[in-house]
């Protein structure tokens, strides 16, 4: 686990994904790994047209759709190696030392997964090339790397700064314990202001499991501002944030089944949609 995967997609955010990258890798002293997938187009198949056109016309169309098709992976592949040379500059001139480049054939997602196994941290952009101005997780390409990856994801904004605070929304749950776990053993948040806040909820001895939380937290060398707060959990951590200014927002990763979702409610699918800070995800 020695890199720090760092997609690029030349989309307006990938100056942000870079420097978010650049502070992660000079953080832990890891390599920067720049990741540029050519996510392939799908175009008709002259086979599937209609059986009217006839053999001759058939068999000149799938030379040209085949010249068309070459030449749009010559472009995807310049302009691939053009957005990585500019990440790669942009990461030099922002004092990264080991920065690593590389381009896939396929989807993003495939690509992160397959490179995994090196992985100490994703850096993914919210918003793709290719999506709309409004970020909804499910169906998005973050969503697949969340559920599919086991390795921890840095969702980034517009306007990257490096964070000083974090937020973390603590709910008593085994995930919650884990992700306070992955904090202290992580490195990424040390020095950072830890806000940790709980909503009260149904859940056996919460109290108890966060003073016990930011007890350990203290112990462990965190500044810790704790808030034990009632009300509507995601009004409550929305107005919290807004209110204290923290500049990141950490969560433990929700089940990898889609099913497990309907369990756990709408609180921290709406936490991610509806965020505009950075967020990291810790599995």
């Amino acid at each position: 686990m020695n890199k720090i995967i760092t997609c690029i997609d030349g989309s307006a955010l990938s100056d942000d994904v870079c420097k978010a990258g650049v502070w992660a890798a000079t953080k832990l002293d890891k390599t920067l790994l720049l990741l540029h997938a050519i996510e392939k187009t799908h175009a008709p198949a002259v086979e599937n047209l209609s059986g009217a056109i006839g053999l001759g016309a058939r068999s000149s169309l799938l030379k040209e759709m085949a010249s068309l098709d070459e030449q749009r992976s010559k472009i995807a592949l310049t302009l691939g190696k053009a957005i990585l040379e500019e990440a790669q500059q942009l990461a030099t001139t922002n004092g990264c030392q080991r920065i690593e480049t590389m381009q896939r054939h396929g989807g993003i997602v495939e690509a992160i997964l397959d490179l995994e196994s090196d992985a100490r941290l994703l850096v993914v952009g919210r918003l793709g090339e290719d999506q709309a101005k409004t970020f909804k997780m499910l169906g998005s390409h973050i969503e697949q790397v969340i559920r599919q990856a086991h390795t921890p994801v840095l969702i980034v904004n517009k306007n990257f700064v490096q964070p000083k605070s974090f937020m973390l929304a603590y709910d008593g749950r085994a995930t919650a314990d884990k992700a306070v776990k992955k904090i202290i053993e992580g490195g990424l948040l040390q020095g950072l202001t830890c806000h940790l806040v709980t909503v009260k909820n149904k859940q056996a001895k919460l109290e108890e499991k966060f003073k016990q939380t930011e007890a350990l937290l203290v112990e462990k060398g965190f500044e810790v501002k704790a808030s034990f707060l009632e009300g509507n959990i995601f009004d409550s951590l929305e107005e919290y944030k807004q209110k204290e200014a923290v500049d990141l927002l950490v969560m433990g990763a929700f089940s990898h089944s889609k099913l497990a979702t309907v369990f756990l409610g709408s609180n921290t699918l709406k936490m991610i949609e509806n965020t505009q800070l950075p967020l990291l995800i810790l599995h």
